[in-house]
């Protein structure tokens, strides 16, 4: 079997039609919580049945979990669980509180751990840390619900560890990509046989083209996921290693950053996830990651949407003259004015002073008249005032970025 499931290959359009029907249903359950019951407010959950009118529904971010969990512990009241149905409680940096509840599958990291080559029998070496952060239950419940063997490794102590991989024989890997390197050459070090390991799946950091291939070159294949404390799983590699999948059972929007607009296909924005979690009903749950959207399917075969990976972050707010400028006070002076396309922001130094220029693409750039209107909309939707350069539509570089501050900070 190629797939975990049937889903990997329905047709796009059977995808999309059993994930909109389970809007609304997912809508009213988060409505009957505390937390959503007021943020969603003014949502007729039965009418939130495709992605424009989830687009008219509010973002929620890491932020007001932080706010709502210190007013309403522990969950800030955004949780769907009954008493006695919690499993795990965890705290992250933040500080944030997360859960699980013994319901199998609860993050879904079954389909990647599948994708990157575990099967029922494999003994997986999870390095991902147990201590208090969920990651390294997040990995352990997934591999134990494919039939895998766990050996709860965490993080540190490389030499037990690579002493256990010699004596166990683990077949994969589960943690950072950094670490699996760490092991790989303290057991050269200690000329203990690491060798077992030949497939591994990453998340937590960055997997650069070059770590990937130096691990191939010592016979581990490595794939990666994406996946939050909060939302589990958002997508994953397969063997095609072009772009990564999203998962079955999520919605996902690119919204431009500072907006709640959807963005067109391929150009990069905000993730923000939907999860379908009947415990934890996440609606529009902005993740601060910039991604976008790749055309087509993936030539494995799996007909999910892909995303190009990590991307940066989405959160560009920077101090000008003392003043906090946001992307959404970008927005603003963008919507003042139908005739911009993209606009960024550009912060620097002119001389010992601050300055900003917001740079538009506008089709009319010798519009003088255009030009001293967004000039004074920026001043008044920033409170600093700032220069504005006209650019060639299509010439801003599509990365996501609507305030690039250039400032050197040593």
């Amino acid at each position: 079997m190629d797939n975990y499931d049937d889903l990997e290959t329905r047709a796009p359009e059977a995808r999309e039609a059993a994930l909109m029907a389970a809007l609304p249903g997912v809508v009213a359950r988060a409505k009957q919580t505390a937390g959503f019951g007021e943020i969603l407010t003014e949502a007729d959950a039965a009418a939130v049945t495709d992605r424009e009118a989830l687009a008219a529904l509010p973002v929620t971010r890491k932020s007001d979990l932080i706010e709502r969990q210190s007013v309403q512990p522990p969950f800030g009241g955004l949780a769907a669980l009954a008493p006695g149905e919690t499993a795990h409680i965890f705290a992250s940096p933040g500080p944030i509180y997360e859960f699980e509840t013994a319901r199998k599958g609860f993050w879904r990291l079954e389909r990647a751990l599948f994708a990157a080559g575990f099967r029922a029998g494999d003994i997986v070496h999870n390095c991902f840390a147990y201590h208090l952060t969920p990651g390294g239950w997040m990995l352990d419940g997934a591999a134990r619900g494919l039939g895998c063997a766990v050996i709860p490794g965490g993080v540190g102590n490389s030499e037990h560890q690579v002493q256990a991989i010699a004596h166990l024989r683990p077949s994969a890997y589960t943690g950072t990509p950094d670490f699996l390197k760490a092991l790989l050459d303290k057991g050269l070090e200690l000329g203990l046989d690491c060798s077992s390991i030949t497939r591994a799946l990453v998340s937590g950091g960055a997997l650069f083209p070059e770590m990937r291939q130096a691990y191939a070159d010592r016979g581990v294949a490595v794939l990666q996921c994406y996946a939050t404390a909060d939302l589990g799983l958002i997508a994953y590699e397969s063997e095609a290693r072009e772009g990564m999948i999203l998962d079955e059972e999520i919605i996902v929007e690119i919204l431009r950053p500072g907006t709640g607009d959807p963005v067109p296909e391929g150009e990069v924005g905000e993730v923000v996830v939907t999860t379908l979690n009947p415990d934890y009903p996440l609606i529009r749950f902005a993740t601060g990651d910039l991604s976008a959207i790749l055309p087509g399917a993936s030539p494995c075969g799996r007909t999910a949407p892909r995303i190009k990976g990590w991307m940066g972050r989405a959160d560009q707010a920077t101090k000008v003259k003392g003043m906090f400028i946001q992307p959404g006070q970008v927005a603003a002076v963008v919507k003042r004015h139908g005739e911009i396309g993209r606009a960024r922001l550009v912060v620097s130094r002119d001389g010992d002073a601050d300055a900003m220029t917001l740079q538009c693409e506008v089709a009319n750039a010798g519009d003088a008249g255009l030009i001293a209107a967004i000039t004074e909309s920026l001043q008044a939707c920033c409170k600093v005032r700032g220069a504005v350069e006209a650019v060639t539509p299509g010439s801003l570089p599509n990365d996501g970025k609507v305030i690039d501050d250039q400032r050197s900070y040593g």
